[in-house]
């Protein structure tokens, strides 16, 4: 409404047939005005409201930040465990493929294949000896007992 009375003043003052302004024209002055020698009161209520502010934001700040580390944590230790899972996993099938080459090279028949392969025989029954052939009587103590077994080579 005042922006609609202000442009029919100013086409009261200024006709386009007249090229010229109608009425007293206006002059606005500079005002120099000096604020040096003002002082600022100080608002105690306004400081408090400020501190109060601050510490609000300070709070909100810490509760975000606090909020976030514990989420990147979480995210980080969720890494950390899918790779020990993985590295799990991968020891756990390393140790199968180890106990299964243990069996094999443990197999009995594997070994008397090398060692027919190597020229190894069975020794004879005339090659044995047994050390302790007179076992002691029953009545009497024994402190240790040893089987021992010596095979003599022809």
């Amino acid at each position: 409404m005042a922006a609609a009375a202000a442009a029919r003043v100013t086409q009261q003052m200024y006709t386009p047939s007249r090229r010229c302004w109608v009425g007293t024209p206006e002059v606005f002055f500079a005002k120099h005005i000096d604020n040096s020698r003002l002082v600022k009161v100080d608002d105690p209520s306004r400081k408090r409201e400020m501190r109060m502010f601050t510490a609000a934001l300070c709070m909100l700040f810490t509760i975000v930040m606090m909020y976030a580390w514990q989420h990147f944590s979480a995210i980080e230790y969720g890494y950390k465990i899918e790779a020990l899972s993985a590295k799990q996993a991968t020891l756990t099938e390393s140790n199968r493929q180890l106990r299964l080459d243990l069996a094999q090279l443990k197999d009995p028949e594997r070994i008397d294949q090398r060692a027919k392969d190597m020229g190894l025989q069975l020794p004879d029954a005339n090659q044995v000896m047994h050390l302790d052939s007179n076992p002691a009587d029953v009545g009497e103590p024994v402190m240790a007992s040893v089987a021992v077994r010596v095979i003599s080579t022809p």
